[in-house]
């Protein structure tokens, strides 16, 4: 058995874990947790709202014997669709609330408007890295793709930092975590010793910095900061939005920023030139592939993320950036 296996698991007491799967990621599955109060059902995330998804947790949700009409209401962690969009979903449904971190909110603005374009304020991005034959790929790709801004409706609340306390007794923390996206946040509870860390600390991979519709100044900092918040809090066990469930935050912590460590170090001595050019010097995902050994949408990826410790080197004086001109986009590099 596989952590992406469906199913209803137990992962402590009145605290249920049900992975939902993802279409089209190599993640494969999304981690949603269900916390059981006298009023109903409180889920931390929502999963990708699609039908594979939605029969999995209706058959998670029956093993505890319950259904969605017994949610209550959603704390999402961020606006990622595999997060975000069944919590929209189901709400028109069932009428059950839906909570989300205020630091999303320039994002969903964004996806609400009718003529927006998929991955029109990455595409250009891709350009000014350098990556002119990769953008025009990946705008060729999504060229007529459908957007539905009513996948992005607006939360009924939305969260900052504080105490949210559910019926019953047990009390969440609020955390605002931005790094992964701007207005991430991560559930607390203190008293149980859990942490519902989204997609903040994931038990073997990294998440992805720099890549959102509204960018972010100096993402990997802020993504650091929050590493750093999260590790000053008391230890709890480790509640993945993908992965395993494991005992210590903390420890996994500490692996994430000797890995960022390292990654800036690779990046500082990969020679310079555009992002694109420091990015294929680097290896990537556990397997130590090569950019072009990845598939578009996670060069795009690469690309981003390799941007964001560029720009951290430069904030922190150990590179210097330049912005060339070079066509409409222009050129960014670093030496």
């Amino acid at each position: 058995m596989t952590w992406t296996d469906p199913g209803a698991f137990a992962v402590a007491p009145g605290v249920t874990r049900i992975p939902l799967p993802l279409p089209n990621d190599g993640l494969r599955a999304v981690n949603v947790y269900v916390l059981e109060t006298p009023d109903g059902l409180v889920l931390v995330d929502g999963g990708w709202a699609i039908a594979s998804a939605r029969e999995v947790l209706d058959s998670g949700l029956r093993a505890l014997g319950a259904g969605v009409g017994d949610i209550s209401r959603f704390l999402v962690t961020h606006v990622h669709r595999d997060h975000y969009t069944m919590a929209v979903a189901l709400r028109r449904e069932t009428g059950a609330r839906v909570a989300l971190g205020l630091g999303e909110k320039p994002t969903l603005d964004l996806l609400q408007r009718g003529d927006r374009r998929a991955l029109s304020a990455q595409v250009p991005e891709l350009r000014r890295m350098g990556a002119t034959a990769l953008a025009d790929g990946i705008e060729k790709a999504v060229a007529g793709a459908v957007i539905d801004p009513s996948d992005w409706e607006s939360p009924d609340d939305w969260l900052s930092s504080g105490l949210l306390p559910l019926p019953g007794g047990r009390v969440l923390e609020t955390v605002p975590t931005p790094g992964h996206t701007a207005g991430h946040v991560v559930f607390h509870d203190l008293d149980a010793g859990l942490l519902f860390a989204g997609d903040h600390v994931l038990p073997t991979i990294t998440p992805s910095i720099g890549f959102e519709p509204v960018l972010q100044d100096l993402p990997l900092a802020a993504f650091l900061r929050s590493l750093a918040l999260v590790r000053s809090r008391p230890d709890a066990r480790l509640l993945p939005a993908h992965g395993v469930v494991t005992d210590s935050v903390h420890a996994r912590v500490d692996e994430l920023v000797a890995h960022h460590e390292n990654r800036l170090q690779e990046v500082l001595t990969a020679g310079g030139g555009s992002p694109y050019d420091v990015a294929q010097v680097l290896r990537w995902t556990r397997h130590g592939r090569r950019l072009d050994g990845l598939d578009g949408f996670n060069q795009m990826l690469a690309v981003f993320e390799t941007a964001a410790h560029l720009d951290l080197l430069v904030a922190q004086g150990r590179l210097v950036r330049e912005d060339l001109p070079d066509g409409a986009a222009g050129l960014t590099t670093y030496r």
